[in-house]
C-alpha cells in the first residue's frame, strides 16, 4: 500500500487539487509541505492531532514538513469557523506560544537538520509594504470570488471587518513566500481552510507561472458532526499542566462506541490490518478498543510511563471507585467559608462543573457522590477536616476527582 493509499484508507483526505501529482510527490518523498498553526494559546490541543499525525506519517515516508506558526496572521485573526472577531494578541504573547508549540510538536516531528523546519510568518508579513501588497498581491484576487468562501459567508451575517477580509490574502502570501524561500510545493490543512489554500495555489500560478498543490484533511468530528476535543470544562490540551495525563486518557476512554474505531484509524499508528479486524468488535470489545485508543494517544503525548499510570488508575477507579493516581485537587483556606465548603463550590473548584448553576443541576439530577454516597441536597456542606485524608468526588459515571486539604 502506498503512503497516499494509506491516507485514503484511514479516512484522512477530504479534498485535493491535483490528485495524480500529489500522489507522485507524497509516495516518492518529494513533498515539501506546510501546515499552519494559529498561536492563540500557549498549548496545542486535540484539534491539532490530525495535522500532527499527518506530518509524522509523511515525514516517516521521506517528505519534509514545514510547521508554519502564524505569528503574523495571528495579529489579524482567521474568520474561519467564527461568528465573532478574534482578540488581538501582543508580539510577546505570540512568541511565547510559538516556543511552547515547538516543544510539543517535537514529540511528533523530527526537527533535526534538513528533516523539518519551523517558521513564523511574522518574519515576512510584518515587513510588507501596504501599497506593494495592493499592487503585487491584491491585484490577483477577485472580491466576488472571495465572498463566496464559506468562512466569509458566516461572518458576513454579523459583520466582517476589513481586517479579517485580508486573512485569505495573507495566508495565500504565506504559501507564495514558502514556495520561493524553501521550495514548498504543497499545503495541507483542515477542510475548513480550502478556500484559503486555493488562494495560495492560484497566487503562485499567477505570479510565478508554476504549480503548487493543496490537500485538506478531514476535521475530527464525532458521530453527531461536532468537533472533538472539547469538554464541559474546555479544550483538551496537550500540555499536562492544562489537561492531566489522566484526564487526557479519560477523554479518549470515554468516546462513544460509534467514534472509537474511526479515531483509532485516523489518529493511531497501529497497522490497518489490525484495525480492520476490530470492525467486527461489539459490546464489551468496544471498551477494549477505547482502552487501546486512550493508551496509544496518551503514550504519544505524555510517554509510556504516564500512559500506563493513567490506564492503571482508570481501571482501578472503575473497579473500586478509588485510585491513587486519579486527578487530585487541593483546597486552600480561601476555598472555605467559616471552615466549610458546600457541594456546589466543591464541584466548581474541582472543575467537574464550570459554574454553580451547572453544579446545582448535577446534584438535583442525582449525578453527584462523595466517597460513594450520593449527594441530593444542594446545601450540603463539608468542614475542612473532611478532606485531610482525601475524599473521592464523583460526577456522572466516569468523572472523578480526589479532593485534599
Amino acid at each position: 500500500m502506498t503512503v497516499y493509499d494509506e491516507l485514503v484508507a484511514r479516512g484522512l483526505i477530504a479534498q485535493v487539487t491535483d490528485e495524480e501529482e500529489i500522489k507522485e510527490l507524497v509516495n516518492t518523498g518529494k513533498a515539501v509541505f506546510y501546515i499552519g498553526f494559529d498561536p492563540t494559546a500557549d498549548s496545542l490541543h486535540v484539534g491539532h492531532f490530525m495535522a500532527l499525525c499527518l506530518m509524522k506519517r509523511l515525514q516517516m515516508a521521506g517528505n519534509k514538513p514545514i510547521a508554519l506558526i502564524g505569528g503574523g496572521t495571528a495579529m489579524i485573526g482567521d474568520p474561519s469557523g467564527r461568528s465573532d472577531m478574534r482578540q488581538m494578541m501582543t508580539k510577546e504573547t505570540i512568541q511565547h506560544n510559538c516556543d511552547c508549540f515547538k516543544a510539543q510538536m517535537s514529540k511528533f516531528i523530527d526537527f533535526s537538520e534538513e528533516k523539518a523546519i519551523m517558521v513564523n510568518n511574522a518574519d515576512w508579513l510584518l515587513d510588507l509594504n501596504y501599497v506593494d501588497v495592493l499592487r503585487e498581491v491584491g491585484a490577483h484576487f477577485s472580491v466576488n470570488r472571495m465572498l463566496t468562501a464559506e468562512c466569509y459567508k458566516q461572518r458576513m451575517e454579523k459583520g466582517l471587518s476589513f481586517l479579517e477580509f485580508n486573512y485569505m490574502i495573507m495566508q495565500s502570501y504565506d504559501f507564495y513566500a514558502l514556495f520561493q524561500k524553501y521550495g514548498c510545493n504543497m499545503q495541507f490543512g483542515g477542510d475548513d481552510q480550502w478556500s484559503n489554500m486555493l488562494g495560495g495555489t492560484e497566487l503562485i500560478r499567477r505570479k510565478l507561472g508554476k504549480n503548487a498543490y493543496a490537500m485538506t484533511i478531514n476535521l475530527l468530528l464525532n458521530s453527531e458532526g461536532k468537533k472533538m476535543g472539547k469538554t464541559q470544562s474546555g479544550a483538551v490540551w496537550l500540555d499536562p499542566d492544562k489537561t492531566s495525563p489522566f484526564d487526557f486518557y479519560q477523554y479518549w476512554r470515554n468516546v462513544s462506541d460509534d467514534d472509537v474505531l474511526k479515531c483509532i484509524r485516523m489518529l493511531t499508528f497501529l497497522p490497518l490490518e489490525e484495525i480492520d479486524k476490530m470492525d467486527a468488535w461489539e459490546g464489551a470489545q468496544l471498551n477494549t478498543a477505547k482502552e487501546i485508543l486512550a493508551f496509544e494517544l496518551t503514550n504519544m503525548i505524555h510517554g509510556e510511563e504516564e500512559a500506563r499510570k493513567a490506564q492503571d488508575a482508570a481501571r482501578a477507579l472503575f473497579s473500586s471507585g478509588n485510585a491513587a493516581d486519579m486527578p487530585a485537587v487541593t483546597l486552600t483556606d480561601d476555598d472555605f467559608t467559616e471552615g466549610a465548603i458546600d457541594i456546589l463550590g466543591l464541584l466548581v473548584k474541582s472543575s467537574l462543573t464550570s459554574s454553580r448553576s451547572e453544579a446545582r443541576r448535577a446534584v438535583e439530577q442525582g449525578g453527584v457522590s462523595v466517597d460513594g454516597e450520593k449527594v441530593t441536597d444542594i446545601k450540603t456542606v463539608y468542614p475542612a477536616d473532611t478532606f485531610t485524608k482525601g475524599v473521592v468526588l464523583k460526577k456522572g459515571k466516569k468523572n472523578f476527582r480526589k479532593i485534599l486539604k
